[in-house]
């Protein structure tokens, strides 16, 4: 592991995650050092990422067993079994869809805070690349003014001192200069060399990032329509509802299950990658850079000398040499030779926007700006990246284990379903699976759970009932109950006696009111249901 840094120290997750053991494909013990080149390693990443795939085999078993239990066990639910089965069920629901509703809230959270440590990492990306961009140019640049430029007008310089060897000794040291200038800018780094483009790197990262923060922003919210859509199936009693939402929740069990082994794998190999990022950039780097510039850049730290810093004051007092012997030059020489005044100045141009260049070149060849950006992705990556990672990653879990739950629900709910299919009659009105509740249905087969009683075709015992007396406007005009009995078969005679409280039914009745009674719909049942406690009248 490289030195530990003020300005940089991993969190204690990276550590936390870098100790995860680490397997091949032969389960042997692989070293936990990031090497994302080497099989092996790639292989220890693979088994962590086959975790999601085991957890989905788990809870796909567990449902199967379930569903087989559901159909082993299946029986008629009696009375005093609705209410117990149906309380269970729902709090299970409402626990579930609370789950799954914190488990979204923390996936939202995650999924922010990745997405915020990639664009940290990428803009920092794009900021030392332009930074070595401006380097190689620069560089390229004065190498390009120095020897093409410099060097045609000192040829031609040359030609024409060639009667005076006092001003020819004063070219040949300035082409020395010249020399040395070359020589020491070639010792600059030169990052066309790199095989690798930081600018092409971002991009593609910033291109993985959108498409997997989109992904997980549709799971969320597939997540929570399946809850919505769960709790209204389950309040509507639609069947066809639950068969959609079950599949919607069997497709987004095995999206979770997935989405925890990526994140898995990912927050580990990034981990690994945090831990020791040092020593994983110099072995990156060192077909085009040495290890104490390296290091230079990758530390900053005040004991460490700039590797650049002798090579760039060479140039730049060679270049202020050669400023000064063009000044004696232009000086002495023009009123002699009028025709080396261009390429005097000519020189001392180039020789301006070289040392201007040079100035420029010494600030950005400075550690701080570089290595800021280095911090930033660091930071970026190993605290907002890897924590959003493990935050995605309890979503997941959260999520699949909240889902394998629902689906238990919902098999149970089919189940309740169905038996209450077969045994409608027997509904409990506060049964909140049921949306006809508030309605009475009428069983001929039991109708001793209702409020209405049998009659019988005896006339003996009505005698014992002690009607009221008939009033005498019954002669005038019909009785209400006399419209009423017309429904009924036609027959006129009934008592205005009530039957509640009766112990035993009426002796008698009569077979055309029995047909008529059966053959009454439940709207009118309900309607005449206060007014019909009536016994038919003597004959």
């Amino acid at each position: 592991m490289a030195t530990a840094r003020l300005d940089y120290v991993a969190p204690w997750w990276t550590y936390w995650l870098h100790n995860f053991p680490h397997f091949n494909f032969f389960f042997q013990t692989v070293d936990s050092t990031f090497k994302p080149e080497e099989a092996s390693y790639q292989q220890s990443l693979i088994i962590l990422a086959c975790v999601g795939a085991a957890g989905l085999g788990v809870s796909l078993l567990v449902l199967a067993v379930y569903a087989v239990c559901l159909c082993c066990c299946y029986r008629d639910i009696d009375e005093d079994t609705k209410r117990p089965d149906t309380c269970c069920v729902t709090w299970v629901a409402i626990i579930t869809g609370l789950i799954i509703c914190s488990a979204v809230g923390v996936g939202f959270y995650g999924n922010s805070e990745t997405n915020d440590g990639v664009y940290q990492m990428t803009y920092s990306l794009y900021n030392a690349n332009h930074t070595l961009a401006s380097i190689n140019n620069l560089v390229a640049g004065s190498l390009g003014n120095v020897e093409t430029g410099l060097k045609q007008h000192l040829e031609r310089l040359d030609e024409i001192f060639t009667t005076r060897p006092d001003y020819l000794q004063a070219l040949r040291f300035m082409q020395l200069m010249v020399n040395n200038v070359i020589r020491e800018l070639t010792v600059l780094p030169d990052i066309n060399k790199a095989n690798f483009d930081l600018a092409a790197i971002a991009d593609q990262t910033a291109f993985i990032e959108y498409y997997r923060w989109l992904i997980y922003l549709l799971l969320l919210i597939l997540d929570l329509v399946i809850c919505l859509a769960m709790c209204l199936g389950m309040a509507k009693h639609s069947q066809c509802l639950l068969i959609t939402i079950m599949g919607f929740a069997i497709l987004s069990l095995i999206l979770s299950w997935a989405s925890l082994g990526a994140d898995t794998a990912t927050a580990v190999g990034t981990s690994d990658f945090c831990v020791s990022p040092d020593k994983f950039i110099v072995n990156k780097t060192k077909d085009f850079l040495s290890a104490d510039v390296a290091h230079y850049y990758l530390f900053c730290s005040p004991n460490l000398p700039n590797p650049f810093q002798q090579s760039l004051t060479t140039c730049q007092r060679s270049l202020t040499t050669m400023q000064i012997q063009i000044q004696g030059l232009l000086q002495f020489s023009v009123r002699v030779f009028p025709t080396a005044e261009r390429d005097l100045l000519g020189i001392q141009r180039l020789l301006n926007s070289t040392e201007f260049s040079l100035h420029q070149l010494t600030a950005l060849l400075d550690c701080r700006g570089l290595h800021k950006d280095y911090l930033d992705a660091l930071m970026g990556v190993c605290y907002d990246g890897v924590e959003g990672l493990l935050y995605l990653s309890l979503f997941s879990l959260l999520a699949a284990c909240a889902l394998s739950a629902m689906l238990c629900v919902i098999f149970r709910v089919w189940t309740l379903m169905g038996s209450r299919e077969k045994e409608y009659n027997d509904i409990d009105e506060e049964d909140p699976f049921n949306p006809q509740a508030h309605r009475i249905s009428y069983n001929p087969r039991r109708s001793n759970t209702h409020s209405f009683c049998s009659y019988t075709t005896s006339l003996g015992s009505q005698a014992s009932l002690h009607p009221p007396p008939q009033s005498t406007s019954t002669a005038t005009s019909p009785p209400e109950y006399m419209n009423q009995s017309m429904l009924f078969g036609g027959t006129p005679r009934y008592e205005n006696v009530p039957l509640i409280g009766r112990g035993s039914p009426p002796p008698s009745y009569s077979p055309s009111m029995r047909t008529a009674y059966l053959s009454m719909t439940d709207a009118q049942i309900r309607h005449f249901g206060t007014d019909f406690q009536v016994l038919p009248a003597a004959y």
